[in-house]
């Protein structure tokens, strides 16, 4: 199961508690950042609740704090600048199993950019993206130490695919791109074998093949030693 998985469903599993939710559905709606106090009356809360929710949903990444004197003065007796509250970039969202339809769309953008420019096919243009990324996803990885079978499948675990060993074949459980791969089953299963291919070849793991072998009920790539 990835990080950012686990990091959302916390994030999620935080708004569960009706006081937070209707915290951060104010602090959500306003223009302006809000203060502790604003948010405690306008959600009918004590003061001290207000704060204790508000800096949780701080510290699950669903809001950001600022500091600003509502005064408008500065220097000397303009007083301590206020703690406020605003909600953050960050998206949130959870599928079960885990689906990453954001790289999905990332990789096919990127592809009908660069076959656009260069008159080429987007399918096999969408391979060499995917493949491209699937190196960066190996580089990004801290995994070490294993065999190539088990370096490849941490990697591939952290990114959704629910990998598992059978003797020197490694099938994945999981695709992360479901949905799509159910319309576009070429495109999107180019795209799977482009990034296993990827994360193999970044992880340097020579004795290893990407081989698309489609399954009912698995994804359409396996990854297979050369010994097999």
């Amino acid at each position: 199961m990835s990080e950012d998985f686990v990091t959302a469903v916390s994030g999620v599993g935080a708004l569960m508690e009706p006081a937070r939710r209707a915290l951060y559905l104010y602090a959500a709606a306003q223009a302006e950042p809000v203060s502790r106090e604003q948010a405690a009356a306008a959600c009918e809360l004590p003061l001290h609740s207000a704060k204790f929710h508000l800096d949780r949903l701080v510290d699950e990444g669903l809001l950001e704090v600022e500091y600003r004197r509502l005064s408008g003065r500065s220097g000397p007796g303009a007083g301590r600048p206020a703690k406020l509250y605003r909600r953050a970039d960050r998206e949130v969202s959870v599928s079960l199993p885990e689906r990453h339809y954001d790289l999905a769309g990332d990789v096919l953008a990127t592809a009908i950019d660069e076959a656009a420019r260069g008159g080429i096919s987007v399918r096999d243009t969408v391979m060499a993206v995917a493949e491209a990324r699937g190196q960066v996803m190996a580089a990004a990885s801290a995994v070490n130490g294993a065999d190539d079978l088990e370096r490849t499948a941490a990697v591939l675990a952290e990114h959704g695919y629910e990998p598992h060993q059978d003797g020197d074949t490694l099938s994945l459980s999981n695709c992360p791109f479901d949905r799509l791969a159910r319309d576009h089953v070429q495109l999107v299963c180019g795209m799977n074998l482009g990034l296993v291919n990827g994360v193999i070849e970044g992880l340097g793991c020579q004795s290893l093949d990407a081989v698309l072998d489609p399954e009912e009920g698995l994804c359409c790539v396996k990854v297979r030693s050369r010994r097999s």
